[in-house]
């Protein structure tokens, strides 16, 4: 027995074997042509079949016959073996040449800095000399050696003083592509690695702001050039890019004059454009360059009248140097812009003058751009719902280039202001012409509207982490959304809904589903479905589905990402969700602005976050009280917003006054928010900060816990969850509803853990509304009053099995409550009474 045991273990184990069998006699036999391919067949339908499948493939194959089912199952475990080697020996191929191309990269990187401490140690020398010497006559010459050449217009009207400064552009290009121009240092965060997409540098001295990167991509390098030179595809912040002229280079090159124009970030600066000469060649080693520069002496954009709403930035020389290699090739990126930061508030300079933030906003997403076509060519890519890649890639644009119209309101576009007195602080534009007709799919005319109006305000925030903040509005709507308003919105895009005759009351019924459509390697960017449940107050509704359908995309959720912009944009949909639906987006944008040196000894107080235009000429309000040191490291932030809302002729002003409402709405629930989620720096899920006079979450979590344990005698939480930080998120896990109450003539709740906020169904931020005598009933209540005293005199109380009854007017049973104050840290002032509901259900 043991003999036949063992040549079958061998085999199970030997994918070399894998088409050779054990007979009865002990012998391998080496299957036939015809079993091998019957066995393929099934093994491409089912790598893994059941032990009835396989006697069933015996059955209806006569040629397996003579084979044993555990014989069957060895075939199928060697093949599996056999599939995951092919496919680990793949990675390991593709990880090696990544490796290696990374090491090239390295190898060269190590020498640049090499060569540039060789030349700091002669300059070092060089000054001590002319130090020592001390001279009395002005040396010219270094003058002309340092000076940079500047670019008029020259004859720039002709082939040949366009190609001059075609050549020109290309030497200072590949100067800093190499590295031997300008002083790169390391970007923050991203430190090169076998799991990194590149190297990334930024340049800290040097006129306007300036940054690089190298990586490894597995396209060829002319497709690379025609995917970096389509700008608008990649570049969300790109308006508009067109070539006006276009003629060959002598070299076999071409050389073309081109416009660009660039949105602006927020509501309170405006957008750029630039005229620039791009340059497209190849070297004699076989490398791809794409090089570019502004041209000085030209005039305002194609249409003049809209040339009041940009500023003319200028590109130094910059672009993309593609070299082919073994699997791929390796691109050099250089973006080197002067963003005129002069003109715009002060309190923004630091987003215009950020190499960090140019980094992550052009060189690094190009290169991310590239790498996420590549990786989508090799098939790699699975996505939701059936999509296409090129699909889901057009939706994030849509969404994001509809996002940035309504931030910026071009009048070209056909935006203008409304009661434009410079007085308020939600900005209001109409566009009676913006055109929201699906391409191909007349079902989706909405020429009945009277057009589109935005409502938008841009505020600063402090405190709080742009990725965090996004990552909560993402991921809790109700926090911050009226349902009846998006409903509102969102009924106009269904068949029919022209007769809508306003807004209903309705109610969100607290489920907020997600439906993954894709995103891209990093997952810095995720485009999904959102279906928000709710229903109607109304009761011809009442059977109705008052389902919400949005589709959303969020990035820069990367809290690691250094000068990254988080956003969350949004749009109404109809279930059907066509490929060419209508899109009106909305949504919030957050950028994070780097504090000068000057700015760690100011603290901008918590009223900072209202809004930003009604302080740009009275200046910032400066907390100049005593600051702890964590304070100066806070962080500073611009927070966006923009909502459209399509309205009817006859309800223009109607629809404005709701919306600057409704703005006005959503920003102190985000500041709410905002005020929550910032002391701790933990995740917004933990839970809320309270009211102004209250403690932080985190330390009213350590006094309902000590309370608890000192009351009670036991502890709420296990004892190795009570240790820093972690006290708060496992008491906002809780499986028991936690609540606290205000000791008032009326208690209202001031705080809930996730349980909590479950059984009510209700939000953090409608939680402050509720009093404690809402959520029970009769019983309910007369035995919290018979049990008050015993409460406040020994500091707990147990109350039996009951009912109380949520938001939504659900009943809600309980085995038992119990209820305690809760302690300040002094032991000797109660603060407020925690309730815990054990074994909660709704009925």
């Amino acid at each position: 027995m043991a003999m036949e045991v063992a040549p079958l273990h061998r085999e199970s184990s030997s994918s070399g074997s894998i088409n050779k069998h054990l007979t009865d006699d002990g012998k391998y036999v080496r299957y036939t042509a015809e079993q091998v391919e019957a066995l393929e067949r099934v093994y491409a339908e089912c790598p893994k079949p059941s032990s009835l499948r396989r006697q069933q493939l015996i059955r209806e194959c006569p040629i397996l016959a003579n084979i044993e089912p555990k014989q069957i199952k060895v075939w199928f475990q060697n093949r599996r073996c056999r599939e995951k080697q092919r496919k680990e020996s793949s990675r390991l191929q593709t990880v090696n040449r990544k490796l290696t191309a990374m090491n090239k990269l390295l190898m060269e990187e190590n020498d640049r800095l090499q060569k540039q401490v060789s030349q700091l140690v002669c300059e070092n020398g060089f000054m001590r000399q002319q130090l020592q010497t001390a001279p009395t006559a002005t040396d010219a010459s270094c003058d002309s050696v340092v000076a940079t050449p500047q670019h008029s217009l020259r004859d720039a009207n002709n082939p040949a003083g366009l190609l001059s400064i075609a050549e020109e552009t290309l030497s200072e290009f590949l100067a800093k592509a190499t590295g031997t121009a300008l002083e790169w240092v390391q970007m923050p965060g991203m430190k090169p690695g076998p799991d990194s997409i590149g190297i990334f540098s930024i340049s800290q001295r040097c006129g306007g702001v300036a940054a690089r990167a190298c990586g490894l991509v597995s396209l060829e390098p002319k497709k690379i050039a025609e995917i970096l030179k389509d700008r608008s595809s990649w570049f969300r912040d790109c308006r508009n890019l067109e070539v006006f002229t276009m003629f060959p280079a002598g070299n076999g090159g071409t050389i073309e004059l081109v416009y660009s124009q660039i949105y602006a970030p927020t509501t309170l600066a405006p957008a750029r454009d630039m005229w620039t000469l791009r340059y497209t060649t190849s070297l004699e080693n076989g490398s791809l360059v794409v090089c570019e520069r502004s041209l000085s002496g030209y005039g305002a954009g194609p249409d003049a009248a809209a040339a009041a709403q940009f500023v003319r930035a200028e590109m130094l020389p910059s672009g993309y140097l593609i070299r082919p290699c073994e699997g791929g090739s390796i691109i050099h990126i250089v973006d080197h812009l002067n963003l005129q930061a002069w003109s715009v508030p002060e309190v923004l300079r630091p987003l215009y003058e950020s190499s960090k933030a140019v980094a992550q906003k052009m060189t690094i997403a190009a290169l991310r751009y590239v790498r996420q076509v590549a990786h989508e060519t090799s098939g790699e890519v699975v996505y939701g719902l059936g999509r296409q890649p090129a699909v889901l890639r057009t939706f994030n644009q849509r969404l994001s280039r509809g996002f940035n119209d309504a931030i910026n309101g071009f009048n070209d576009d056909g935006w203008s202001l409304m009661n434009a007195d410079g007085a308020e602080d939600v900005i209001i534009a109409v566009n009676s012409t913006k055109n929201l007709i699906g391409a191909n799919n007349s079902a989706h005319s909405l020429s009945f509207l009277g057009g589109i109006l935005c409502a938008k305000a841009s505020m600063l925030l402090q405190n709080v982490h742009p990725a965090v903040l996004v990552c909560f509005l993402r991921e809790h709507h109700a926090e911050w959304a009226d349902f009846s308003v998006d409903a509102y919105s969102a009924a106009l895009w269904k068949a029919g809904s022209y007769a809508y005759p306003g807004m209903r009351p309705m109610r969100f019924t607290g489920s907020q589903i997600t439906m993954p459509l894709g995103h891209t390697i990093e997952q810095e960017d995720l485009l999904e479905v959102i279906r928000l449940e709710g229903h109607s107050f109304a009761q011809e509704d009442a059977f109705v589905s008052q389902d919400i359908h949005l589709l959303q995309i969020c990035s820069g959720i990367d809290e690691n990402a250094v000068g990254a912009c988080s956003e969350l944009v949004f749009a109404p949909i109809d279930e059907t969700f066509p490929d060419d639906a209508p899109l009106l987006p909305s949504g919030f944008r957050i950028i994070s602005l780097e504090s000068k040196a000057k700015d760690t000894q100011e603290v901008l107080t918590t009223n900072c976050t209202l809004d930003l235009t009604s302080s740009l000429e009275a200046g910032l309000a400066i907390n100049h009280t005593a600051v702890d040191g964590s304070s100066c490291h806070s962080l500073r932030s611009v927070l966006t917003i923009a909502f459209q809302f399509p309205f009817e002729s006859n309800l223009q002003d109607n629809v404005a006054t709701m919306a600057r409402q409704y703005v006005r709405s959503v920003i102190s629930s985000v500041q709410r928010v905002a005020m929550a989620i910032s002391p701790s720096g933990l995740s917004p899920v933990l839970g809320p900060k309270l009211s102004a006079g209250s403690p932080e979450a985190l330390t009213l979590a350590h006094w309902i816990c000590q309370s608890h344990s000192y009351h009670l005698g036991a502890e709420l939480l296990r004892s190795d969850s009570v240790g820093g930080d972690s006290v708060l998120k496992h008491l906002w896990h809780h499986p028991d509803a936690i609540l606290c109450c205000s000791l008032k003539s009326l208690p209202v709740f001031i705080f809930a853990n996730q349980a909590g906020l479950d059984m009510l169904e209700t939000t953090l931020v409608a939680l402050q509304d509720i009093t404690l005598d809402k959520i029970f009933n009769e019983s309910g209540r007369q035995a919290l009053y018979t049990e008050f005293a015993k409460l406040m005199q020994q500091g707990f109380a147990c109350l039996p099995a009951g009912i109380c009854m949520s938001t939504m007017g659900r009943n809600v049973s309980y085995e038992q409550a119990v209820a305690w104050k809760v302690l300040s840290a002094e032991e000797n002032a109660v603060h407020c009474i925690a309730f815990s509901f054990v074994n909660w259900s709704f009925l």
